[in-house]
């Protein structure tokens, strides 16, 4: 009986350690998608700022990241609201590496965040390889 409560502490003990470690961002990177018509964008949201696309308005109210690893995780507060619709969609931490974990349920929309704006540091470069078909070849 003890030892289980020992162990909901020790975990207890080490998320608020594991929570000091993060450092607030400027602004986030969001991905959304528009599943009905295949349109998607990214957007950059400072912290408290909303865009609309589409019938959907995203605010930013929070994002954090690692403090020693800025490309490990980011984590956003976002209010979501569907313009047809009264109460918000979404409200709460969208999480960059689990986006499912925390995924705004919605027949129409999907919606992710990609990293937290960071003063200073700029994401890693991808580069596009052309894919290869059953010969071979590069298409």
């Amino acid at each position: 009986m003890l030892r289980p409560a020992l162990i909901a502490v020790s975990l207890c003990l080490s998320g608020a350690a594991g929570a000091q470690g993060f450092s607030e961002g400027e602004g986030a990177e969001i991905r959304w998608l528009d599943t009905l018509t295949g349109r998607s964008g990214d957007l950059e949201l400072s912290r408290g700022q909303a865009a609309t696309n589409g019938r959907l308005t995203i605010q930013l109210n929070q994002c954090r990241y690692p403090s020693d690893n800025p490309a490990a995780e980011a984590e956003a507060h976002l209010t979501i609201l569907d313009s047809s619709r009264q109460d918000p969609v979404f409200s709460g931490w969208m999480l960059a590496s689990s986006p499912a974990l925390s995924a705004m349920d919605h027949p129409r929309y999907d919606v992710w965040v990609l990293r937290c704006i960071v003063p200073g540091y700029k994401p890693p470069e991808t580069v596009d390889t052309p894919e290869e078909t059953e010969s071979g070849e590069a298409e």
